[in-house]
């Protein structure tokens, strides 16, 4: 509500003391109006937190990548093409995805995918199941924890790892003795390769990945690259 208040005064007045003078007129007006009501602190507070909650979701949208991969695997006799839909989280790098897109095409099968990575600690990268919903293969990108493999060993028939960064000669030679108790196996890719291979993604991208022996050929429009591993052990 709008409170509008007007004072006018007027004032007149007599002859001075001495006689001198007329009379004269001096008008006053004040106006004076009040601001609209502020509205509660609670419709700020929830307009507020309405916000903060917009951005977060925004801020925390995955960004997602279409795929289109022929894969030909010397190694397996398995020549397939797949359609695949990734989602990059936003605290993933580049390269951790195309570390991940790798590891897909060097285990494909029909039952492998991508799983919420990154959005649900408690499931790999990668995955298959089968018919009756059991875990056959478990995979790893990066350089995850002895206790994170020891789990993963006891939920799958199948566990691999596939370590790609700048830290994955320390975070092997920290562990290796304790990862080899497990019944998991573990590889290593180039990690200079790795960051070249970044140059291929695209919001939607075609690739043509060729693997033999412990190397792959990539072909994309963005060029042909290289990729090699090494297998891990202790």
């Amino acid at each position: 509500m709008v409170l509008l208040f007007l004072i006018a005064a007027r004032f007149i007045t007599s002859p001075a003391p001495n006689g001198i003078g007329q009379d004269s007129s001096t008008c006053f007006n004040v106006i004076s109006a009040t601001a609209t009501e502020p509205k509660p602190a609670d419709d700020h507070l929830n307009h507020t937190i309405r916000y903060r909650e917009q951005q977060h979701f925004m801020a925390t949208k995955p960004t997602i990548y279409k795929l289109g991969v022929t894969i030909s695997d010397l190694n397996r006799d398995y020549y397939q093409t797949h359609q695949l839909t990734i989602a990059l989280h936003p605290s993933e790098t580049h390269a951790r995805m195309i570390a991940r897109i790798m590891a897909f095409c060097l285990n494909a099968e029909e039952h492998l995918t991508f799983s919420r990575g990154l959005s649900d600690n408690d499931e790999p990268d990668i995955w298959s199941h089968s018919l009756d919903g059991q875990t056959e293969l478990w995979i790893d990108v990066g350089e995850p924890s002895v206790d994170r493999v020891k789990k993963s060993t006891r939920l799958a028939k199948s566990v691999r790892v596939y370590s790609f960064n700048s830290k994955s000669d320390v975070w092997w030679q920290k562990s290796a003795s304790d990862f080899s108790q497990l019944k998991a196996t573990y590889y290593r890719f180039s990690w200079p390769q790795i960051q070249a291979l970044t140059a291929l993604i695209e919001r939607t991208m075609t690739l043509s990945v060729t693997i033999s022996e412990e190397s792959a050929f990539i072909a994309g429009d963005a060029g042909e690259f290289e990729l090699s591993w090494t297998t891990l052990s202790p």
